[in-house]
């Protein structure tokens, strides 16, 4: 693609970034095969293509995000399946995190969509809020259907659509150390995150129990907190950029007290972000190198398993499981054959439903700021896994798990409880006796 941007222009390293990017894209449209929102829509701006275009027009031109611009962005899930599309290799995940920064700082949204968006930045990150503002959806949801027909609550309904049936006992939310079982082979941090850390920290739980049992000592380090993921994606980029420093600077302690052999995550939006810290903070002298070495430890759990000699599991459970790929896991991380050969070694039936690449809606907040697009993609993902005629479904994502489990007709657990009941753990509590 032809550009336009002038000297001073590309003196911004973001601008030079996206320049790069935007160079790099020759109209194939093979994207849009794959783009979930093209699918439903069949709107060429709402394909990564027509995007592209509305991104470039924007920057090169130095102007203030529009209307339109701010809806086709916001429409986009950030699965980013185009990039494991894309023949011509176009980083399309860092220049709409480009475009979702420039839309925050240049356009003036209305009212409740600011409080919306500004509610869940405030509460989301904060393992203490998001518990509170879970006490006072509990009060609301009988109100929910009233809530889906007034004009401009539809948001307030789909949140409370996602609640929790109920809410779970505090899990580790705290600074701790997990010594190995016997002797210890490896050292790892694990993140504790902040919305799974509250909604279902037997997740984080079950990891510590299976890695444990393996000879892995597992820190939970002090001062890490949220990834910094959920405010990156609705491009408050000072606040992402205070959470990454924020966990560089925790595990870099770790690092340089006793070691770390990787930096596991259990929710693979998150692990996506951590991966990206040396990028988020190539530009910042003080962070940069940090960054990088933080981003080089990270790894899904799935991933770091995989290359770890487990020990032996019991005897084959014979259930089938339908395994749904979370986007951040297939295509934001490119890990696609660990967590299944994980679950097959264990003893599981892996299954695979039909249209494995299309997200199920969740992405993050999208399934509460874009609630009808959500809907309409989930009902799709659901329909796929239920047809594989599995038992049981299991995913290495806390949305996904939160939008799949909320509709289906299945137990929908974390791929690490399935894997810690294999080798000796407890039977998720999903699948009943």
């Amino acid at each position: 693609m032809q550009t336009n941007f002038t000297l001073a222009q590309l003196a911004d390293p973001d601008i030079a970034n996206s320049e790069k990017i935007l160079r790099s894209c020759v109209h194939c449209g093979f994207c849009t095969a794959t783009c979930p929102t093209y699918v439903l829509l069949g709107d060429e701006l709402d394909s990564p293509r027509g995007r592209i275009y509305l991104i470039k027009d924007m920057l090169e031109g130095g102007k203030a995000a529009t209307a339109e611009v701010a809806l086709h962005i916001d429409r986009c899930l950030s699965c980013l399946a185009c990039m494991t599309t894309c023949p011509s290799g176009v980083d399309y995940m860092h220049l709409v995190d480009h475009a979702r920064a420039h839309i925050h700082e240049t356009y003036r949204r209305p009212a409740l969509d600011r409080l919306t968006r500004a509610g869940v930045a405030a509460v989301l990150p904060y393992p203490a809020r998001f518990r509170a503002a879970l006490l006072g959806a509990f009060f609301a949801r009988p109100f929910r259907g009233l809530f889906s027909f007034i004009p401009g609550l539809s948001r307030l309904a789909a949140m409370l659509d996602l609640m929790p049936p109920k809410i779970r006992t505090r899990g580790l939310e705290r600074p701790a150390v997990f010594p190995a079982d016997g002797e210890r082979r490896v050292r790892v941090a694990l993140l504790r995150g902040c919305v799974q850390s509250v909604l279902d920290p037997r997740i984080n739980e079950a990891a510590v129990r299976l890695l444990t049992r393996n000879g892995v000592e597992v820190v939970l380090a002090e001062g890490e907190g949220c990834c910094g993921a959920l405010v990156h994606h609705m491009g408050r980029t000072d606040a992402s950029l205070y959470a990454a420093r924020r966990n560089v600077d925790a595990w870099i302690r770790e690092i340089e007290r006793d070691g770390l052999d990787a930096i596991l995550v259990t929710t693979s939006g998150c692990g996506t972000t951590l991966k990206d810290y040396g990028f988020m903070l190539r530009n910042d002298a003080a962070y940069a190198e940090k960054a990088a070495r933080v981003s080089a430890l990270a790894k899904d759990v799935s991933e770091y398993l995989e290359a770890l000699d487990v020990c032996p599991p019991l005897p084959p459970s014979n259930l089938k499981v339908a395994y749904h790929a979370a986007c951040s896991l297939q295509h934001g991380q490119q890990v696609t054959t660990a967590p299944k050969a994980l679950l097959a070694r264990a003893g599981f039936e892996v299954r695979e439903p039909a249209e494995a690449h299309l997200c199920c809606g969740s992405a993050g907040t999208y399934n509460m700021l874009q609630p009808d697009i959500s809907r309409r993609l989930r009902d799709r993902k659901v329909a796929n896994l239920t047809a594989t005629g599995a038992d049981v479904v299991a995913a290495g994502n806390l949305g996904c798990l939160v939008q799949i489990g909320g509709r289906i007709d299945l137990p929908v657990v974390h791929t690490i409880q399935l894997l810690d009941w294999a080798y000796g753990g407890p039977r998720p509590d999903e699948l009943g006796g």
